[in-house]
């Protein structure tokens, strides 16, 4: 599949180009959140839309993400494209009940002013590569052209916040294991091989993983592993990932290098920009496809293959393989 649009909308910025640069300059935009106190007696260490205020539901600040990427991935695209919508959120959780896809869905739809099938769904961190898998069937498939594809993600709501607190999973310098939740959404047009664009989809790879975060089971990266395993080989140049300092996901990352060694020219070598714009959960997939395509046409590119790869709290896994078009 060719990527033939993108967009994007986080913390660093209101746009694919700005959130890029900012990560590539290693901008940061954690702060202390205005109000929220963790158990420690300190602000949470988080990162935030500057343009949505903290008032705003859940859905609403999902949505107004989803809407900005969604709009920007479009720009350029003819009207009369035929177009399937796929929308991946974040794992159901305190403050993002079920069904809260089908809800930002409606209102995606009605931003957008597209009279499209969605397909959504609430599969977290590696949601977005999942999808990217089965965007390709629905292109073979011969009824849609194209296929725009995204993720948005928001940890800042109350009963998210708490509750990650609760489970000692916030950073702060009482636990520095921990990660800083954020906000934010990513989209990709995507279209079948031969379109005009620099960058395209060359493999996906799906696992699932037994042991999860948060469980005494240990991980031994086999779900990971199986991803990684399923894109095949041929060294990246590139690796983009959604480590976000827990150590469950470096272990497991380490672990499924092992089973999977002739994918990695070094896995050490590897870019991790939640340590810029904070976790943004569900986002993270097409964000880190921008991230490929912003490099590509840059001219900044280490080289023709990007590994990407998510994972998810559920046991999700998945990893996609993004290559420098042959016209290129």
């Amino acid at each position: 599949m060719a990527i033939i649009g993108r967009g994007a909308r986080t913390p660093l910025g209101f746009e694919c180009r700005a959130s890029v640069a900012a990560v590539r300059a290693g901008i940061s935009a954690i702060a202390d959140h205005p109000f929220m106190i963790d158990r420690f007696g300190q602000p949470m260490k988080v990162t935030r839309d500057a343009g949505l205020n903290l008032d705003l539901s859940c859905v609403q600040r999902i949505s107004a993400l989803a809407a900005a990427a969604a709009q920007e991935a479009l720009a350029g695209c003819k009207r009369t494209t035929k177009i399937a919508l796929m929308l991946n959120l974040g794992e159901p959780r305190p403050g993002l009940p079920a069904g809260t896809s089908a809800d930002v869905a409606w209102h995606l739809r009605t931003a957008l002013e597209l009279d499209v099938p969605v397909h959504h769904a609430m599969e977290g961190h590696a949601g977005g590569i999942v999808a990217m898998e089965a965007a390709g069937r629905l292109l073979d498939a011969g009824r849609e052209e194209a296929v725009l594809l995204g993720g948005a993600d928001s940890y800042l709501d109350a009963d998210t916040l708490e509750w990650l607190d609760e489970r000692e999973r916030l950073h702060s310098e009482g636990n520095i294991y921990g990660f800083c939740p954020g906000e934010g959404a990513a989209f990709v047009l995507l279209a079948k091989q031969g379109q005009d664009a620099s960058i395209e989809i060359a493999a996906t790879g799906l696992g699932r993983e037994a042991n999860l975060i948060g469980t005494e089971d240990i991980c031994l990266g086999e779900g990971l592993g199986a991803a990684f395993a399923a894109v095949g080989k041929g060294a990246a140049d590139r690796i983009l990932c959604d480590m976000n300092g827990e150590r469950y996901r470096g272990n497991e990352y380490g672990f499924a290098v092992l089973r999977s060694h002739a994918l990695f020219r070094d896995a050490a070598d590897f870019e991790a920009p939640a340590d810029c714009w904070g976790d943004l959960g569900a986002a993270c997939g097409p964000l880190f496809a921008c991230m490929a395509i912003e490099a590509e046409t840059r001219g900044y590119a280490k080289g023709p293959r990007t590994l990407i790869w998510a994972s998810s709290e559920g046991g999700q896994r998945g990893a996609a393989v993004l290559r420098r078009t042959a016209s290129d």
